[in-house]
Protein backbone atom coordinates (compact mmCIF):
# COMPACT_ATOMS: atom_id res chain seq x y z
CA UNK A 1 0.00 0.00 0.00
CA UNK A 2 0.91 3.99 -0.59
CA UNK A 3 0.09 6.95 0.59
CA UNK A 4 1.63 10.39 0.42
CA UNK A 5 2.77 12.38 3.56
CA UNK A 6 2.32 16.09 2.80
CA UNK A 7 2.97 18.85 5.42
CA UNK A 8 3.24 22.52 6.08
CA UNK A 9 2.29 24.15 2.84
CA UNK A 10 1.90 27.53 4.01
CA UNK A 11 -0.26 28.43 1.60
CA UNK A 12 -1.07 32.39 2.08
CA UNK A 13 -4.28 34.42 0.11
CA UNK A 14 -4.51 37.01 -2.68
CA UNK A 15 -1.92 35.29 -5.11
CA UNK A 16 1.10 37.09 -2.52
CA UNK A 17 4.62 35.26 -2.57
CA UNK A 18 6.23 34.30 1.44
CA UNK A 19 9.91 35.00 1.54
CA UNK A 20 9.78 35.38 -2.35
CA UNK A 21 8.33 32.56 -3.40
CA UNK A 22 4.67 31.64 -4.02
CA UNK A 23 3.15 28.47 -1.37
CA UNK A 24 -0.26 28.29 -3.66
CA UNK A 25 1.45 27.72 -6.69
CA UNK A 26 4.13 24.96 -4.51
CA UNK A 27 1.25 23.39 -3.76
CA UNK A 28 -0.43 23.00 -6.90
CA UNK A 29 2.41 21.36 -8.08
CA UNK A 30 2.72 19.03 -5.15
CA UNK A 31 -0.83 17.98 -6.11
CA UNK A 32 -0.45 17.92 -9.79
CA UNK A 33 2.52 15.54 -9.31
CA UNK A 34 0.96 13.49 -6.74
CA UNK A 35 -2.12 12.98 -9.41
CA UNK A 36 0.42 12.12 -11.89
CA UNK A 37 2.98 9.90 -10.15
CA UNK A 38 1.61 8.83 -7.57
CA UNK A 39 -2.68 8.67 -8.19
CA UNK A 40 -2.39 4.89 -6.67
CA UNK A 41 -2.07 5.97 -3.98
CA UNK A 42 -4.61 5.42 -1.15
CA UNK A 43 -4.83 8.59 0.72
CA UNK A 44 -2.64 11.67 1.71
CA UNK A 45 -2.11 12.83 4.68
CA UNK A 46 -1.44 16.63 5.31
CA UNK A 47 0.33 17.01 9.08
CA UNK A 48 -0.31 21.17 9.84
CA UNK A 49 0.30 24.63 8.85
CA UNK A 50 -1.56 24.52 6.08
CA UNK A 51 -1.46 28.07 5.83
CA UNK A 52 0.82 30.93 6.97
CA UNK A 53 -1.70 33.25 8.51
CA UNK A 54 -4.61 31.40 9.56
CA UNK A 55 -6.61 34.25 7.60
CA UNK A 56 -10.01 33.37 5.15
CA UNK A 57 -8.20 34.02 2.23
CA UNK A 58 -5.61 31.44 2.65
CA UNK A 59 -7.41 28.48 3.43
CA UNK A 60 -9.77 29.28 0.17
CA UNK A 61 -6.69 29.70 -1.54
CA UNK A 62 -5.50 26.20 0.50
CA UNK A 63 -8.90 24.61 -0.65
CA UNK A 64 -8.86 25.40 -3.77
CA UNK A 65 -5.52 24.01 -4.88
CA UNK A 66 -5.69 20.50 -2.30
CA UNK A 67 -8.99 19.77 -3.86
CA UNK A 68 -7.67 18.61 -7.31
CA UNK A 69 -6.25 16.01 -5.13
CA UNK A 70 -7.93 12.60 -6.42
CA UNK A 71 -7.38 10.51 -3.96
CA UNK A 72 -8.30 10.65 0.02
CA UNK A 73 -7.01 13.45 1.82
CA UNK A 74 -6.81 13.75 5.38
CA UNK A 75 -5.97 17.19 7.12
CA UNK A 76 -4.14 18.21 10.60
CA UNK A 77 -3.53 21.65 12.04
CA UNK A 78 -0.26 23.12 13.03
CA UNK A 79 0.77 25.92 14.66
CA UNK A 80 0.57 28.38 12.40
CA UNK A 81 -3.40 27.02 11.33
CA UNK A 82 -6.47 28.82 12.98
CA UNK A 83 -9.07 25.95 14.23
CA UNK A 84 -12.05 28.39 13.66
CA UNK A 85 -10.90 29.68 10.01
CA UNK A 86 -9.60 25.52 9.03
CA UNK A 87 -13.43 24.68 10.40
CA UNK A 88 -15.51 27.29 8.38
CA UNK A 89 -13.80 26.07 5.05
CA UNK A 90 -13.65 22.35 5.61
CA UNK A 91 -16.62 21.75 7.91
CA UNK A 92 -16.92 18.40 7.53
CA UNK A 93 -13.25 17.86 8.85
CA UNK A 94 -13.38 14.98 12.32
CA UNK A 95 -12.66 16.18 15.33
CA UNK A 96 -12.86 15.01 18.85
CA UNK A 97 -15.84 15.31 20.97
CA UNK A 98 -13.25 18.58 22.47
CA UNK A 99 -12.91 19.82 19.36
CA UNK A 100 -9.76 19.16 18.86
CA UNK A 101 -9.14 18.38 15.29
CA UNK A 102 -8.17 14.82 16.43
CA UNK A 103 -9.08 11.36 14.45
CA UNK A 104 -8.18 7.94 13.74
CA UNK A 105 -8.73 5.72 10.62
CA UNK A 106 -7.60 2.17 9.29
CA UNK A 107 -5.67 1.06 6.41
CA UNK A 108 -4.97 -2.92 5.76
CA UNK A 109 -1.95 -2.40 7.49
CA UNK A 110 -3.04 -0.78 11.07
CA UNK A 111 -4.95 2.29 12.25
CA UNK A 112 -3.68 5.85 11.76
CA UNK A 113 -4.03 8.15 14.79
CA UNK A 114 -3.70 11.83 13.70
CA UNK A 115 -3.37 14.24 16.87
CA UNK A 116 -3.95 17.80 17.37
CA UNK A 117 -0.77 19.54 18.62
CA UNK A 118 -1.81 23.34 17.94
CA UNK A 119 -1.48 25.32 21.10
CA UNK A 120 -3.02 28.28 20.83
CA UNK A 121 -0.92 31.47 21.52
CA UNK A 122 2.08 30.05 20.61
CA UNK A 123 3.99 28.18 17.72
CA UNK A 124 5.57 25.43 20.21
CA UNK A 125 3.07 22.06 20.51
CA UNK A 126 1.19 21.15 23.14
CA UNK A 127 -1.28 18.43 24.48
CA UNK A 128 -3.58 18.53 27.56
CA UNK A 129 -5.16 16.31 29.66
CA UNK A 130 -8.58 16.41 27.26
CA UNK A 131 -6.45 15.03 24.46
CA UNK A 132 -4.35 13.10 26.35
CA UNK A 133 -7.37 10.98 27.67
CA UNK A 134 -8.65 10.95 23.59
CA UNK A 135 -5.67 9.22 22.60
CA UNK A 136 -5.50 6.88 25.58
CA UNK A 137 -9.24 5.40 24.82
CA UNK A 138 -8.15 5.33 21.14
CA UNK A 139 -4.63 3.25 21.79
CA UNK A 140 -6.99 1.41 24.53
CA UNK A 141 -9.30 0.43 21.84
CA UNK A 142 -7.72 -1.89 19.16
CA UNK A 143 -5.01 -4.67 19.29
CA UNK A 144 -4.27 -3.14 15.50
CA UNK A 145 -1.09 -2.20 14.84
CA UNK A 146 -0.32 1.93 15.08
CA UNK A 147 0.46 4.81 12.89
CA UNK A 148 0.92 8.46 14.90
CA UNK A 149 0.49 11.31 12.77
CA UNK A 150 1.46 14.84 14.39
CA UNK A 151 2.64 18.22 13.80
CA UNK A 152 5.00 18.75 16.46
CA UNK A 153 7.55 16.61 17.07
CA UNK A 154 7.92 15.29 21.45
CA UNK A 155 11.83 15.16 21.65
CA UNK A 156 14.42 17.51 20.24
CA UNK A 157 15.71 17.13 16.68
CA UNK A 158 19.01 19.25 16.95
CA UNK A 159 18.36 22.67 15.96
CA UNK A 160 18.12 24.27 18.83
CA UNK A 161 15.52 27.30 17.50
CA UNK A 162 13.37 24.42 16.53
CA UNK A 163 13.51 22.14 19.37
CA UNK A 164 12.19 25.21 21.79
CA UNK A 165 8.44 25.23 19.88
CA UNK A 166 8.50 21.27 20.33
CA UNK A 167 5.83 19.37 21.52
CA UNK A 168 6.03 20.25 25.00
CA UNK A 169 4.58 17.80 26.97
CA UNK A 170 6.20 15.25 25.48
CA UNK A 171 6.61 13.27 29.19
CA UNK A 172 2.84 13.00 29.25
CA UNK A 173 2.36 12.11 25.81
CA UNK A 174 5.02 9.43 26.05
CA UNK A 175 3.38 8.27 29.32
CA UNK A 176 0.24 7.69 27.25
CA UNK A 177 1.72 6.03 24.61
CA UNK A 178 4.55 3.74 26.16
CA UNK A 179 2.17 0.48 27.22
CA UNK A 180 1.53 0.49 23.41
CA UNK A 181 5.04 1.07 22.14
CA UNK A 182 5.02 -1.97 20.52
CA UNK A 183 2.53 -2.21 17.94
CA UNK A 184 3.99 1.45 16.67
CA UNK A 185 5.07 1.17 13.62
CA UNK A 186 5.78 4.59 12.97
CA UNK A 187 5.10 8.55 13.68
CA UNK A 188 5.15 10.93 11.12
CA UNK A 189 5.11 15.03 11.80
CA UNK A 190 6.58 18.04 10.23
CA UNK A 191 7.23 21.51 11.76
CA UNK A 192 10.61 21.27 11.49
CA UNK A 193 10.48 21.84 7.85
CA UNK A 194 13.53 19.48 7.10
CA UNK A 195 13.49 15.26 5.85
CA UNK A 196 14.58 14.28 9.54
CA UNK A 197 14.52 10.15 10.11
CA UNK A 198 15.02 8.32 12.96
CA UNK A 199 13.78 6.45 16.29
CA UNK A 200 12.83 7.78 19.62
CA UNK A 201 12.59 5.67 22.66
CA UNK A 202 12.39 2.73 20.19
CA UNK A 203 9.91 4.19 17.91
CA UNK A 204 10.91 4.94 14.05
CA UNK A 205 10.26 8.22 13.32
CA UNK A 206 9.90 10.52 9.72
CA UNK A 207 9.70 14.49 8.94
CA UNK A 208 9.23 16.17 5.62
CA UNK A 209 10.49 19.62 4.17
CA UNK A 210 7.84 22.05 3.93
CA UNK A 211 6.50 22.95 0.20
CA UNK A 212 7.48 26.80 0.79
CA UNK A 213 10.37 27.24 2.61
CA UNK A 214 12.81 25.27 4.65
CA UNK A 215 14.27 25.38 7.96
CA UNK A 216 18.64 25.16 7.48
CA UNK A 217 20.64 22.45 8.96
CA UNK A 218 22.22 24.63 11.78
CA UNK A 219 22.88 22.52 15.07
CA UNK A 220 24.95 25.21 16.66
CA UNK A 221 24.06 25.16 20.35
CA UNK A 222 21.93 28.11 21.71
CA UNK A 223 20.69 29.26 18.47
CA UNK A 224 17.92 31.64 19.17
CA UNK A 225 16.56 32.68 15.32
CA UNK A 226 14.98 30.33 13.23
CA UNK A 227 17.37 29.81 9.90
CA UNK A 228 15.44 29.48 6.72
CA UNK A 229 16.37 28.25 3.50
CA UNK A 230 14.96 27.83 -0.03
CA UNK A 231 15.77 24.51 -0.39
CA UNK A 232 13.68 22.16 -2.81
CA UNK A 233 10.36 21.37 -1.94
CA UNK A 234 9.30 17.49 -1.05
CA UNK A 235 6.77 15.47 0.23
CA UNK A 236 6.98 11.76 1.60
CA UNK A 237 6.20 8.72 -0.60
CA UNK A 238 5.41 5.76 1.99
CA UNK A 239 5.56 2.20 1.42
CA UNK A 240 3.49 -0.20 3.65
CA UNK A 241 3.14 -3.54 3.98
CA UNK A 242 3.36 -6.07 6.99
CA UNK A 243 6.95 -6.52 7.79
CA UNK A 244 8.28 -3.07 6.60
CA UNK A 245 7.27 0.99 6.58
CA UNK A 246 9.42 2.27 3.64
CA UNK A 247 9.32 6.39 3.80
CA UNK A 248 10.69 8.12 0.30
CA UNK A 249 11.15 11.55 -0.42
CA UNK A 250 9.92 12.95 -3.37
CA UNK A 251 11.89 16.35 -4.78
CA UNK A 252 9.03 16.66 -7.37
CA UNK A 253 10.26 20.28 -8.62
CA UNK A 254 13.68 18.42 -9.83
CA UNK A 255 14.36 18.90 -13.48
CA UNK A 256 17.61 17.69 -13.38
CA UNK A 257 18.44 15.20 -16.36
CA UNK A 258 17.28 11.48 -16.30
CA UNK A 259 19.41 8.59 -17.78
CA UNK A 260 19.95 5.49 -17.42
CA UNK A 261 22.94 4.03 -15.37
CA UNK A 262 23.37 1.16 -17.83
CA UNK A 263 26.06 1.28 -20.89
CA UNK A 264 27.31 -0.32 -23.36
CA UNK A 265 30.29 -3.13 -22.61
CA UNK A 266 33.38 -1.22 -22.14
CA UNK A 267 32.39 2.12 -22.23
CA UNK A 268 32.02 4.38 -18.97
CA UNK A 269 28.46 4.18 -17.49
CA UNK A 270 29.03 7.72 -15.67
CA UNK A 271 30.88 9.23 -18.80
CA UNK A 272 28.59 7.58 -22.07
CA UNK A 273 25.26 8.23 -20.54
CA UNK A 274 26.26 11.89 -19.84
CA UNK A 275 27.48 12.08 -23.20
CA UNK A 276 23.77 10.35 -24.05
CA UNK A 277 22.01 12.95 -22.33
CA UNK A 278 24.58 16.28 -22.58
CA UNK A 279 26.71 16.45 -25.84
CA UNK A 280 29.53 17.42 -25.51
CA UNK A 281 30.02 17.04 -22.05
CA UNK A 282 33.56 16.63 -20.63
CA UNK A 283 34.59 15.53 -17.35
CA UNK A 284 35.90 18.57 -15.15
Amino acid sequence: MKFIHLTDTHVIGGGRTLFGTDPARRLALAVDSINREHGDAAFVVLTGDMTHWGDADAYSSFRSEISQLTMPLHLMVGSHDDTQAFADHFPDAPRDRHGFVQFAFDTPFGRAICLDTKSPGTHAGGYCAARLEWLATELSSTDAPVFLFMHHPPFPVGISSMDRIMMLDAGAFHDVIAPHKNRIRHLFFGHIHRAIFGNWRGISFSCMRGLNHQVALDLTPGQSRIPGTLEAPAYGVVLLDEDSVTVHMHDFTNRSPAFSLHAPDGENPVRYQLEMSHPGFSDL
